[in-house]
This record gives C-alpha cells, sequence and structure tokens, in this order.
C-alpha cells in the first residue's frame, strides 16, 4: 500500500454518470479517495453515508470527495442515487487504480481468507503526493475521524 510522501498514481475511469475522471482533473485541489470493497453492502453504505452526511466539511477545507471499487458504473450509479451521494463513485473494473494505490490483499471474514479491496482511504494534496493514509477504517465514523486528524 502506498504512504505519505508517495506520488498518487494517474488514473483514468468512469463515474457513476458514465464521465471519464482522471486523477489529473483534481489538480490545484485536495482529493479524499476512499476505496471500499463493494457497493450496497452495509459496511460501504455506513462508510459512504458518513463521508455523504460530512461532504460539506471536506469542502470548506478545499477537499474533493471520490469513492472508487471494482463495481461496474450500473451498480456505482445504483448505490450512489439510493444513497444521494454528493460526490463521484469511479468504477474501476480492472483494477487500476485498486492495484495503483496497493489496496488489494488478503482478507478475512467469517474464517475464510480471500483476496479483495482492503478499505482504506488517501488524502492527496493539490500537487499529486498522497498527504495521509487510513488503512484501518471504522465505516460508522470514518468521515468524522478523518476531520478530527485534519483540524
Amino acid at each position: 500500500m502506498l504512504g505519505a510522501g508517495d506520488t498518487a498514481p494517474a488514473f483514468t475511469l468512469t463515474d457513476q454518470d458514465g464521465h471519464s475522471v482522471s486523477l489529473s482533473d483534481f489538480a490545484g485541489r485536495k482529493v479524499f479517495v476512499w476505496f471500499y470493497p463493494k457497493a450496497s453492502t452495509p459496511g460501504c453504505t455506513a462508510q459512504g453515508c458518513t463521508l455523504r452526511d460530512h461532504a460539506a466539511e471536506f469542502d470548506a477545507k478545499g477537499i474533493d470527495i471520490v469513492g472508487i471499487s471494482m463495481d461496474t458504473v450500473r451498480k456505482q450509479k445504483n448505490f450512489a442515487t439510493k444513497q444521494g451521494f454528493p460526490y463521484r463513485l469511479l468504477s474501476d473494473p480492472d483494477g487500476v487504480a485498486v492495484h495503483g494505490f496497493g489496496v488489494w490483499g488478503l482478507k478475512k471474514f467469517m474464517g475464510k481468507e480471500y483476496d479483495g479491496i482492503l478499505r482504506s482511504s488517501f488524502l492527496i494534496d493539490a500537487q499529486g503526493v498522497i498527504e495521509r493514509v487510513w488503512a484501518k477504517v471504522k465505516t460508522k465514523s470514518h468521515a468524522s475521524d478523518v476531520l478530527v486528524e485534519l483540524s
């Protein structure tokens, strides 16, 4: 997994509305990228909703929010619409960003081990350098936890 001080890898992915989005689109502004395992699952919904509920506070700090998973554009659209997310969700079906940021790895759930997206977030500065990383995420309080750290 990439760490603070690393240059964020370039990517161009499709958002929930079918628009092409590149990391370079955020040049000159900070961006908070949260990687999540699967749209519309309980943990991902809780995490997405806490970011939704604090989106104005991120914006006031000059930080855009972008969510990325390997779900299809259609699933991202359904997730964003149902939850009223005011930020973009990007579809990464080939794992370009997922692997570039190093958030693919071994996970354990209910006694089973499997490979998948490691729930994690990155704050990328206006020059495209990773400023902070959250590798251990509490889904229900992630946004407020991040905002406390950024205060």
